[in-house]
């Protein structure tokens, strides 16, 4: 029997990803194809030890014609993203400066009566809480200047074009200005009836999908960098992620996964998106597999305020995570939500028939679910301040109501914003004790 010869990329050991071996393995295929192409969108990782001398051979050897070129450095997990060919990548893949070689694959916008559903009008009602204060960094299409986010006083305080490189607010497909509305629109223009949980809540819009909702790992990477660098400046405390890619690998290896954990260890609340894969298991994507970050589901509220109709949305993405972990963290509110209408965007052409009283547009997804639950942590932190991404993680799951038949239940505002007050009173009672005793 003839065995079949083994391919180079096939033969890389742990130096080439999934992903970018089955783009070799197509590109392969190809029988006809020019040079340009045959460039494929890669992120190298550089070795934890690499040297700079190291790194400036291999941008030598790589960046030798139009073809071939590594563009632009990822500080936050130490790689540089670029376009090579098969050849190329062949030929430098044992290079002493990388550790491995992905594909920089595809991310997509996960698209498929909340506010009183999940309790938050309640909690700002009895505790005087809006989100005031705190500030969400929605990564998406683009956040529209809509009115319910400038009105009375403009609260989109800073906005990054990754994609297009524009300075004003803009959304040209329109998920990103549904998803900043899901969080903290403020339902001016609806007299109050489309209202996000956080209504008070400052965002920052940063664009890394283009216009058909879509872009590459390094742009959702290039996003998250951003807001660590701009962390400060704009005092972000949450990142809103309603995007993903299909986990290809251990949350450990994937890039996407490690920036946000790399955001979340440096006190950012990272909220991302199951997928919409369900209902068939192990369906959750990237970034969402991270076992750091709060992976939000979506449940299907049947446009009721009681609970007890509702159901996991048949979208959402089910566990267990490509590394067998429990996933999702929390479920939120997902089919059919009315948020803001970017005019003139794609998502208006598409879904012409959802939109609402001309300003407002229905749509769901665990997109939709994920801005909900920022905005209800929103609420938490301005309740206590010196919430932890690990406090608000576990308050959103032991307030959780047990529903589904799932590990962690459905998120419950009241209760989570209540626990955060018991943290801050508890916190204030130990330090009287420990001055007394001093």
């Amino acid at each position: 029997m003839n065995r079949r010869q083994r391919i180079w990329f096939e033969e890389s050991g742990s130096r080439l990803d999934p992903g970018l071996i089955e783009q070799l393995r197509i590109s392969r295929r190809s029988t006809v194809q020019t040079a340009s192409s045959n460039e494929i969108p890669v992120i190298i990782k550089y070795r934890s030890r690499c040297g700079e001398d190291e790194k400036d051979d291999l941008l030598k050897q790589c960046n030798i014609d139009s073809h071939n070129h590594l563009e632009q450095e990822i500080r936050i997990i130490n790689s540089t993203k670029g376009r090579l060919t098969p050849e190329k990548i062949k030929e430098i893949k044992d290079h002493q400066a990388i550790e491995r070689i992905y594909y920089d694959r595809p991310v997509s916008a996960y698209l498929d009566i909340t506010d009183s559903q999940i309790g938050s009008g309640k909690v700002r009602e009895e505790h005087n809480l809006s989100g005031k204060g705190v500030t969400i960094a929605v990564l998406d299409t683009g956040v529209h200047p809509h009115a319910d986010l400038t009105t009375p006083d403009n609260r989109i305080i800073a906005f990054h074009d990754v994609i297009n490189g524009q300075t004003e607010p803009y959304d040209d497909n329109g998920h990103g200005t549904h998803c900043a509305g899901d969080a903290a629109g403020n339902g001016a223009l609806s007299d109050g009836q489309f209202k996000g949980p956080a209504p008070e809540s400052a965002i920052v819009g940063v664009k890394v999908l283009d216009g058909t909702g879509n872009g590459n790992l390094s742009h959702i990477i290039a996003g998250i960098e951003w807001c660590m660098n701009n962390k400060d400046a704009y005092d972000i405390r949450i990142l809103s992620l309603s995007l993903g890619s299909k986990a290809l690998e251990s949350y450990r290896n994937d890039p996407l996964s490690l920036a946000a954990q790399e955001a979340w260890h440096a006190g950012m609340i990272v909220c991302a998106a199951a997928g919409n894969d369900g209902p068939a298991p192990s369906t959750i994507g990237t970034p969402a597999i991270n076992p750091f970050i709060i992976t939000v589901g979506a449940a299907d509220d049947r446009d009721t305020v009681e609970r007890a109709d509702d159901t996991i949305a048949d979208f959402s993405s089910r566990g267990p995570t490509i590394d067998q972990l429990i996933k999702p963290d929390i479920y939120a509110p997902g089919k059919n939500i009315i948020s803001l209408l970017a005019p003139g965007s794609a998502a208006e052409t598409q879904f012409a028939d959802q939109v609402i009283e001309e300003n407002y547009i229905q749509m769901s997804g665990t997109s939709m679910a994920t801005p909900v639950c920022a905005g209800v942590i929103a609420l938490m932190l301005e309740a206590n301040p010196s919430l932890s991404p690990n406090d608000v993680k576990s308050i959103l799951q032991m307030t959780g109501e047990p529903v589904f038949g799932n590990q962690w239940g459905y998120i419950n505002a009241e209760s989570a914003v209540e626990m955060a007050l018991r943290y801050a009173e508890n916190r204030r009672q130990s330090a009287s004790v420990d001055s007394q005793s001093s």
